[in-house]
């Protein structure tokens, strides 16, 4: 018992939403950091301020209530009104993108079985190209799937430390063949001595899309180069290539989800792959940057705290 309790009491603190536990009369048992960062007036042992359970002070409250051992307790979590609009707004946003995303292959992909049953077609060409535009939706929806179980909490990015320059070679050696038919050359550098505070899992996430997007977006002829190294603000991880780059006031709208830089490239890729990279490095602490411009090749910086001493 007393170790659920310690868990509950985890999960509730660190919890990314404002959320309370109150008894019957109202008293707040436990509190989120973030409900008592971003709510005036909630305090453990304190009653819960006024008007936060009817609405009047703009919060909307999501009350569950629940028995545990004979008593009568809630559990509200306590939204901003302007975030369940924004949220709402994210979520037709992303569901209204990813009907588009999807629109795409799946005409090709009616279009080229449409052609097969001509006579005189090259069947098993119209096959193979099929079946790449099946593979394609495929990556989408686990692209997709991914970054949903990342917002939602359903995969832990954070868990022990790893070296990182091990799991980058193999990451590169495992696009070693892809790359070399886009015409793109891999080069990992760094300390094998630094560590993360991050899954290998999860770290091998961040390190393939940053080659995969600069496979895919370089050109024949490009030199990509993954590095990590220490740096004044703790890690940076580095994904650079020496390709043709996009226009500067671009840079800030790669990490949205589906923004692809120009049209030229809208037939590759899903357009989630840096968003992803965003979410998993911001999830681990830190943060992303993009650095580059047209003919000057694209830098993304991932920039992670060093790792906490256990001594």
């Amino acid at each position: 018992m007393e170790t659920d309790a310690k868990r509950g009491r985890a999960l509730v603190e660190e919890s990314r939403e404002a959320v309370v536990v109150l008894d019957e009369a109202g008293t707040v048992l436990l509190a989120s950091r973030r409900a008592r960062q971003s709510i005036d007036g909630i305090r453990e042992g304190d009653r819960i301020p006024g008007g936060l359970l009817s609405g009047d002070r703009g919060i909307v409250p999501l009350i569950v209530p629940y028995d545990i051992d004979g008593r009568r307790e809630r559990l509200v979590y306590l939204s901003q009104v302007g975030d369940m609009t924004a949220y709402e707004e994210l979520r037709t946003g992303f569901t209204a993108a990813v009907s588009h995303e999807l629109r795409t292959p799946l005409a090709r992909l009616l279009s080229l079985l449409e052609t097969a049953m001509l006579p005189g077609e090259d069947v098993h060409a119209l096959v193979d190209q099929a079946r790449a535009e099946v593979e394609s939706v495929r990556e989408l929806i686990d692209e997709v799937m991914f970054l949903s179980e990342l917002e939602s909490g359903g995969r832990v990015v954070s868990l022990g430390s790893v070296a990182v320059r091990p799991e980058l070679d193999a990451v590169c050696a495992e696009l070693e063949e892809r790359a070399s038919r886009a015409g793109v050359s891999l080069v990992v550098v760094g300390d094998p001595a630094i560590e993360l505070e991050m899954r290998p899992r999860m770290l091998r996430v961040v390190a393939q899309n940053l080659a995969e997007n600069a496979i895919r977006y370089a050109g024949p002829g490009a030199t990509f180069t993954l590095a990590v190294e220490r740096g004044e603000d703790g890690i940076v991880l580095r994904g650079t290539d020496d390709g043709v780059g996009v226009d500067e006031n671009v840079l800030s709208r790669l990490f949205e989800r589906f923004y692809r830089a120009d049209r030229a490239r809208a037939s590759r890729g899903t357009g989630l792959g840096l968003a992803i990279v965003k979410h998993i490095v911001g999830q681990a602490g830190g943060s992303v940057e993009a650095r580059g411009g047209r003919g000057a090749g694209l830098e993304i910086r991932c920039i992670f705290p060093a790792v906490r001493s256990t001594r």
